[in-house]
C-alpha cells in the first residue's frame, strides 16, 4: 500500500469525523478543534492537522498546535509522525493523549527534542453520562466577567499548583486572562462562594463531539477536606448535561488519589488512560 503523510484539505477533513466517532472521549480535542473551523468566518484550513493516509484513506492523524495529540495512531504512523517532528523541532508545549501512542512518540523524538520537564505516563481518563446520584451544591453557578478579580488569581494558582509553572511567565499573564475570559463568556465557566470569597472553581476546557471536557478544578487551599467537592462538582456535571454535552469527561493524575476518589464518587467512570510530556 501507498502511504503518504499530508495536512489536511477540505476534502480529507471529511474522513476525520470516521476516526472522532470511534471514540468522542478520546477525540474530543480533535472534535473541538473542527467545530471551531466551522464557527470561522473564513475558509477552514488544517495545517496543523497531519493526516497518515493508505491509499487514499485517513488511518492516523496528529494534530501539531499548541498540544501534539496523537490520534488513532499506529506504529508505523508514529514513525512517520516521528520524522517530521524531528525536522520541524519543538514548537509545542506538551505531548498529551492516549498512553500507548504518547509514550511511544515520545521515545522517538526525545533525543531531538531535548529533555522534557516532567512526563506524567499515567492519568485516568474518567467519564459520565448521567447526572450524579450525589446531592448538589447549589450556590454553584456560571461565573460572569465581575468575578474576573478573584476567578483569575484562583486560576493562576491552581494552574501554577497542577502544570508547576506559572501561565503568566514571558509576558503570558495578558493571554491567560483573555482565555479565561473567554470560558466566562462561553458558559464554561462555574464558580462558588461564601460571602464574597471564592472557594471552588472549575472549568469546561473542550466541547467537542458530544463531550464536554473539565479542568482547572480547584478548591481554595485553607476549604480543602471539608466536602466542597463532591456536591460542586455533582453541580458542574449538571450545568454541563443541561447546557453543553450529553457527556462530562476529564483526565487526572495517577498520584492524585484524593482527586480520583472525588470524581469517583460524583460518579465519574475511568474510561481511558492518557500520558502527558510536559515541557519547560
Amino acid at each position: 500500500m501507498a502511504h503518504e503523510i499530508r495536512a489536511l484539505d477540505a476534502h480529507s477533513i471529511a474522513q476525520v469525523n470516521s476516526l472522532i466517532e470511534q471514540d468522542p472521549v478520546r477525540h474530543c480535542l480533535l472534535a473541538a478543534r473542527l467545530e471551531q473551523s466551522k464557527q470561522s468566518r473564513f475558509r477552514p484550513s488544517y495545517p496543523d492537522l497531519l493526516g497518515y493516509f493508505d491509499d487514499g484513506k485517513l488511518k492516523s492523524l496528529l494534530m501539531t498546535g499548541a498540544n501534539v495529540v496523537p490520534v488513532n495512531t499506529s506504529l508505523i504512523a508514529r514513525q512517520e509522525f516521528a520524522a517530521v517532528l524531528e525536522r520541524s523541532g519543538r514548537r509545542s508545549s506538551s505531548i498529551v493523549g492516549p498512553v500507548e501512542e504518547v509514550l511511544d512518540l515520545w521515545s522517538k523524538v526525545s533525543d531531538s527534542w531535548g529533555p522534557a520537564r516532567e512526563v506524567r505516563a499515567n492519568q485516568p481518563v474518567l467519564a459520565m453520562r448521567s447526572n450524579s446520584l450525589k446531592a448538589i451544591d447549589h450556590d454553584v453557578r456560571y461565573s460572569n466577567h465581575s468575578d474576573l478579580e478573584e476567578l483569575i488569581p484562583a486560576c493562576i494558582a491552581m494552574f501554577t499548583e497542577e502544570v508547576g509553572i506559572s501561565p503568566t511567565l514571558n509576558g503570558g499573564g495578558n493571554a491567560y486572562r483573555n482565555r479565561i475570559s473567554e470560558l466566562v463568556s462561553g458558559r464554561r465557566s462555574f464558580v462558588k462562594y461564601l460571602g464574597t470569597e471564592l472557594v471552588f472553581k472549575a472549568e469546561v476546557g473542550t466541547v467537542g463531539a458530544g463531550v464536554a471536557q473539565i479542568q482547572g478544578v480547584w478548591v481554595k487551599p485553607e476549604f480543602r477536606g471539608r466536602g466542597f467537592s463532591v456536591p460542586a462538582l455533582a453541580a458542574v456535571v449538571k450545568l454541563i448535561m443541561a447546557d453543553l454535552a450529553p457527556v462530562a469527561s476529564l483526565y487526572v493524575n495517577d498520584y492524585n488519589e484524593v482527586a480520583i476518589n472525588a470524581y469517583q464518587s460524583v460518579g465519574f467512570e475511568h474510561v481511558d488512560t492518557f500520558a502527558t510530556i510536559l515541557f519547560s
